[in-house]
This record gives structure tokens, sequence and C-alpha cells, in this order.
């Protein structure tokens, strides 16, 4: 779970440069873009673990972002008809303005991600999701690469390459594409080598998206993700999929997290 501690309303302001692209105007409160959750679904929002829920796409899902956040986001994922999709909401509190700047170097910090705890109900204990994490060259290049110093300013728009070593999966390969989107900042992932399992392909190429949408509101730092994923009956049958993914997300936000609060 999220590890997110303390509390203090902020007033941001967003007259902020990414990459020689101006954002104007004051930042949105969370009300104004959610103004109709009722309070139990804003509590969990506003609570550490955030709020989080999976299913089937079958059996539907009613977005929270639906109307609140570009229709963009949701439907890079949509047009790969997943057969599953986790969604997540939650905001980060910050005790000072946050600036596109401190996400951006958050999310790039890709080794960050080497070591991270999840608990393993298998082994009872707490396990590293991901034994090792780095950029490497290119989806064609795979050898390791250094994250690079820290930016003074966010470019419009950028693409890197990830290898994860996963505790299940072994070595997977993602595509991340980083870009300004209107008022916030949008990362996408999505792997570009299969997932397996003892040799298994348990996700094929393509077939996992996750988009992660950070924007600085007047409480903190708004953190939207939807991801979806198709994958065999028979796989489904064998590995608890909205589980997998549950995972690997809070995994994901709580590294940009702790990178985005980082003193």
């Amino acid at each position: 779970m999220m590890n997110i501690r303390g509390f203090h309303v902020c007033t941001l302001l967003c007259t902020l440069l990414v990459g020689g692209v101006p954002l104007m105007g004051e930042s949105r409160s969370f009300d104004l873009l959610f103004p109709r959750l009722d309070a139990a679904t804003k509590g969990r929002i506003f609570s550490p673990e955030g709020f989080v829920v999976s299913t089937k796409t079958a059996a539907g899902l009613t977005l929270l972002a639906a109307s609140a956040l570009d229709a963009a986001i949701s439907d890079s994922v949509f047009k790969q008809h997943p057969a599953y999709l986790t969604e997540s909401l939650l905001v980060i509190p910050t005790s000072k303005p946050v600036s596109f700047t401190r996400i951006y170097n958050a999310v790039g910090n890709i080794r960050g991600l080497k070591g991270r705890l999840y608990h393993s109900f298998t082994r009872k204990e707490e396990t590293p999701l991901f034994e090792d994490a780095t950029r490497i060259a290119s989806s064609k290049k795979l050898s390791p690469i250094p994250d690079p110093p820290l930016a003074a300013s966010v470019p419009a728009s950028e693409t890197i390459y990830i290898r994860l070593k996963d505790v299940n999966f072994g070595n997977s390969y993602y595509r991340a594409d980083i870009t300004a989107n209107g008022q916030g900042l949008l990362y996408t992932l999505s792997n570009f080598k299969s997932l397996t399992y003892l040799f298994i392909p348990v996700i094929k190429e393509d077939k996992f998206i996750a988009q992660l949408y950070f924007e600085p509101i007047v409480e903190g730092v708004l953190v939207y993700s939807l991801a979806g994923t198709d994958v065999s009956d028979f796989i489904a049958s064998q590995v608890d999929i909205p589980s997998a993914i549950r995972k690997r997300l809070d995994v994901i936000i709580q590294w940009a997290t702790e990178g985005i609060t980082a003193p």
C-alpha cells in the first residue's frame, strides 16, 4: 500500500513553464474537478491508500474521471479493448507548491523503482516487486543506460524505455511516453515485449497499457491512473490479473509519490 503521511492544504499557482509551453491560471481544486463525488469515495481518495477499483471490462466500470479529465486519457486505454481495467485516484498532500519539473524528475528516477516492497500473500512477507530497474537505450537496443541528471525544465514530450526485473515475470520491458497534457503531466506505460511466467506468455506484447496523470491542484497533487490489459481465458483462470495489475500500480504510484514529496 502507499504510505502517505501528513496533510497540509496549500494554494498552488500554475504559472509554470513546461519545456517552453506556459500553463496559465490558478490551480484547480479537487471539488472543481470532481464536484459530485459522495463523501465515502472522496474520503478514500484523500486516504493514504487512495481509491482503487478493478473489474472485467464486460462487467462495466463507471470511471471517476469520465467527465473530469481529458477523454484522451481513457480513450487510449479503451481502444486496446482490454479484458481487465484498474482505476485509481488519490491526492498527495504537499507542504509546499509542486512544479511540473518536480513531478517530471520524480517519474524520471527509474532506478528508484528497484527493491520496492509489496506484501506477498504466498510468501507471507514483504518482498521486492522489482529486483532491478533501469532505463534502456531503445526497444531494439536493450543495454542499460543511466537516469539523466535532474532536469531544470520539462520537454513537451519524451519517450523512454525501461527494463524491470519483476519478481513474477522476470525481465519485463516497457515504453513510457511522457507528455504535458493540459494542466497535468501524462505518463503512458505499455509493454513492448510479452510478460512471461515460467516461459509462458501471460500478457502479450502491447496488451498492457497504464495511463498515469499528475496534476498540481489546490489540495496537493492529484494522481489518476487507468490501466488495462488483455489476457486469454486460460491465463485468467491461473493468474489473478486484477491483483497483479493493482500491486504494480501501487508500487509505481508509491515511487512517484515519494519522489514528488521528497525534501
